[in-house]
């Protein structure tokens, strides 16, 4: 799926596109169908919600199960954010299904995505972009994504890191500086947006595009996958964060065909049988500039 040169003027103008129903529900229910397994894991890759075992989120579904490790290929994911890097080659930064369950889900904070890459991965530069898809819809009650529009403009932002507001530590925006961007972008006249439909929907987003989102209150969850896709040569520089979090093949993303979720096409799936030790051994140390660590 390519992008149109009015939808690369849109994403450079607001920092995001949304398609709704992008994918069908055939397709959405392959994955949806997928995931109770996966949160049931006792594993250090299930991050649960503080004082909750409900999930906040799984890391690296793609290297374990056969439905994310397609999806993770797709080219509905990959192409476009090729579009936007000018065709440069791609790897998969990190790979989330966020829960956000109903009365569980809790908050995510106002934040750029970049920030934590930056600061935590040493990732050099912002050349990495986040496409996300429902899959359950998405209302206005049950903790929609709310992004303000434009705010990728500022760069990376300051931000602090807070280790105690969630079971996930993230590096957060001051409220006053969020104040001052709703206000630039339009204050009560579409400075925050939240764009919501159905399951299969996509969103493609800018890495520092300042965005949150709300606990869920409501009866219904709220389940995404999140795709962080970075240019190979924007690769991360240190492995301080374990590697089901921030990964580190660099080897380029090769797609399979457009059908890939309703076909068995086979897939490399390395943890299978088991994450590795090594995926937990982590270094603040920078590691040597190469295509692919061990």
């Amino acid at each position: 799926m390519r992008l149109t040169p009015e939808q690369l003027a849109q994403f450079d103008r607001d920092g995001y596109l949304f398609f709704p129903g992008q994918f069908s529900a055939e397709e959405t229910r392959t994955l949806t169908d997928a995931v109770p397994d996966l949160y049931a894991r006792r594993e250090a890759y299930n991050v649960r919600e503080k004082g909750s075992d409900a999930v906040r989120t799984n890391f690296a579904a793609h290297m374990y199960s056969e439905p994310f490790a397609r999806l993770g290929r797709h080219p509905r994911m990959i192409e476009p954010v090729q579009d936007l890097f000018g065709g440069e080659q791609l790897y998969m930064h990190q790979f989330k299904i966020n829960g956000k369950m109903a009365f569980e889900g809790d908050v995510w904070q106002w934040h750029q995505d970049y920030g934590t890459w930056k600061n935590d991965d040493m990732m050099p530069t912002e050349r990495a972009m986040n496409v996300a898809i429902f899959l359950d819809d998405v209302n206005e009650f049950n903790g929609p994504l709310m992004f303000i529009p434009g705010s990728h403009k500022k760069g990376v932002i300051d931000a602090k890191h807070d280790l105690t507001t969630t079971s996930y530590p993230l590096w957060t925006v001051d409220h006053d500086l969020i104040t001052q961007l709703v206000a630039r972008a339009g204050g009560k006249n579409g400075g925050i947006v939240s764009p919501k439909g159905p399951a299969g929907s996509m969103i493609l987003f800018h890495s520092c595009l300042v965005h949150a989102s709300t606990s869920n209150l409501s009866p219904w969850n709220r389940v995404s996958v999140y795709l962080s896709l970075c240019a190979v040569s924007n690769h991360v520089r240190r492995f301080k964060r374990p590697e089901y979090i921030a990964h580190r093949d660099f080897t380029p993303i090769e797609c399979l065909p457009d059908d890939c979720l309703v076909k068995p096409y086979p897939v490399d799936l390395p943890w299978k049988n088991g994450m590795p030790g090594s995926a937990l051994v982590t270094s603040s140390e920078p590691i040597a500039d190469t295509k692919k660590a061990a």
